[in-house]
């Protein structure tokens, strides 16, 4: 297996803009410019891979032909309705089957070169896209890219294939099209759906017929920060990853989790979600002989929070991890203002939160995160074969 980080990257893949809308591509665009003004995409090892767009039987392995169709078609036919198209949060634009494809193409592309061996990690900070299901597109998201790329590891003869999601939001259309598919375990931390799009993701949503256990959620209380939310991750996904075994780990690293975000309600900070990319990249190692793919997801800060946790997350996979305390260039700084300029841009890597946390223990007084915790623990622990009280765990 080469030691190599495949960034799987194309300017083509900022043309996924659905307009005046909460997912800007610019935040794409700055994350790049980040990590290039950083020398994170210079150091030695790190491989820039073009992508080309999924065809329609890649497409087709999670997507019905006739929603394959309409995304065609929609962009043409101005009295289109249906499919989710055509929504504010989901409007047609021109291009859209082609811009989606690539996106998916790039998701394609990471999986395969992690699978292979062509490289030991592999990132599509342009991918991420969780909410479309398999006949409508839903939460800005056309076509599943994370989906898109586990079924084709599949197909490549992966037995056993770990999908966590740490964005603010449930991770549901991946848990939708895996859910009694016992070769795929997915895991989503995320706001409580009692509070926030997409309504779905409770703890006892854990798998179908076949697939008891496939699935694992944990929602989390509005407000939740860093120590509780790291307390919630070390509590439930490396117990779980432990007893799954994955050969290879994806991950959604969606960046709306973080305080700043204006679309939900956690509290997290760059410095936490740094942590957590840590983490991952350390079961990876630990579990999967370091395979690990990992696309972008949601975050609307577009300045502020997204580009600085992103550029984190592509540092974590190519190498040493940026330096908190580092100063954001001069260069990128003066690009983010003349991109956006009534935002507030950045001068430093990090919100100055030192990422430490409590383990949890299923003693003392439970706060709103406990219990949330022990929900998770207690509706899919057993099917692991794993005792929800054991602290050790």
């Amino acid at each position: 297996m080469s030691d190599d980080t495949v960034v799987v990257w194309d300017e083509s893949l900022l043309t996924y803009d659905l307009g005046d809308h909460p997912l800007d591509p610019v935040r794409v665009e700055l994350t790049v410019a980040l990590a290039r003004e950083l020398g994170v995409l210079d150091r030695p090892g790190v491989r820039l891979v073009a992508p080309t767009p999924a065809d329609d039987a890649a497409l087709a392995r999670v997507h019905r032909p006739d929603y394959l169709d309409a995304v065609r078609a929609a962009p043409s036919d101005p009295l289109f309705s249906g499919y989710g198209l055509g929504t504010p949060d989901n409007p047609i634009f021109d291009g859209m089957h082609e811009s989606s494809a690539l996106v998916a193409g790039a998701s394609l592309a990471a999986a395969e070169a992690v699978w292979r061996g062509e490289a030991r990690r592999a990132v599509n900070v342009a991918g991420g896209l969780h909410h479309a299901m398999p006949s409508r597109a839903a939460g800005f998201c056309v076509y599943n890219d994370p989906a898109v790329a586990i079924a084709r590891l599949l197909d490549l003869g992966a037995e056993r294939v770990a999908y966590v999601d740490v964005d603010v939001h449930h991770g549901d259309g991946v848990q939708e099209v895996f859910y009694t598919d016992p070769r795929v375990l997915t895991i989503s931390l995320h706001e409580t759906p009692l509070a926030l799009f997409p309504g779905t993701g409770f703890s006892d949503e854990t798998g179908g017929p076949g697939g008891e256990g496939s699935a694992v959620n944990l929602p989390l209380p509005p407000g939740t920060g860093d120590a509780g939310w790291l307390r919630g991750f070390h509590a439930t996904v490396p117990a779980l990853l432990r007893a799954f075994r994955p050969q290879i780990l994806l991950t959604q690293c969606g960046a709306d989790s973080h305080r700043l975000d204006p679309l939900a309600d956690l509290r997290l900070s760059v410095d936490g979600q740094r942590a957590s990319y840590l983490a991952l990249r350390a079961l990876a190692d630990e579990l999967c002989e370091g395979r690990w793919v990992a696309t972008g997801g949601g975050g609307y800060a577009l300045v502020e929070v997204v580009p600085r946790a992103w550029t984190h997350l592509l540092a974590v996979a190519t190498g040493d991890p940026v330096d908190p305390a580092a100063l954001t260039p001069p260069a990128w700084r003066a690009l983010a203002k003349a991109r956006r300029p009534e935002r507030e841009v950045p001068l430093r890597m990090t919100d100055d939160a030192d990422g430490s946390y409590e383990p949890w223990q299923p003693t003392g007084e439970p706060d709103a995160v406990d219990r949330a915790i022990m929900a998770t623990r207690k509706a899919v622990f057993p099917l692991h074969g794993l005792d929800p009280q054991d602290p050790a765990l």
